[in-house]
């Protein structure tokens, strides 16, 4: 019935690495909070918890196994929240540093484009904001919402 200390300390190791490939991969793929994810990006989301859970676990589909690598997840993520509020340095490793979208008036199609923002979804985020054009836009910047800051 118990797996063996050996199957759970490899299922939190497993787990760790998991959990810094998957941070890694959403680090790179770009600065959209949560609440503006597309429904491809949700998709992607979705594939991925369900492709790398096996990797997690292993063989392990006890409760147990289970029971390891969820606070394995919650104290990584605890512990990232903890040094990112503590080090700007590894803040701007983690979360990156803001885009400037629109300065002046005028938008900086190497940025948009850098940050995969299209003009659609500029010009939804100024209606938002009571904007009609971004020629009123004194600057527009794009960037990581830090959780720990609401």
């Amino acid at each position: 019935m118990y797996p063996g200390g050996h199957v759970l300390i490899g299922i939190a190791l497993r787990t760790t690495i998991v959990y810094l490939v998957i941070l890694l991969g959403v680090r790179l793929s770009g600065k959209r909070e949560v609440g503006q994810m597309t429904p491809f990006d949700l998709t992607l989301l979705l594939l991925l918890s369900n492709a790398v859970q096996n990797a997690m676990t292993g063989p392990d589909t006890s409760v147990l196994g289970a029971v390891i690598a969820a606070p394995t997840l919650l104290l990584l993520n605890y512990l990232i929240a903890e040094v990112s509020g503590g080090n700007r340095r590894f803040r701007r490793l983690v979360q990156g540093q803001p885009s400037l979208l629109v300065h002046d008036g005028q938008v900086i199609a190497v940025h948009m484009a850098r940050e995969h923002v299209t003009m659609d979804a500029l010009q939804q985020a100024m209606r938002e904001h009571g904007i009609a054009t971004y020629h009123d836009v004194a600057l527009a910047v794009l960037e990581w919402m830090d959780p720990s800051a609401s």
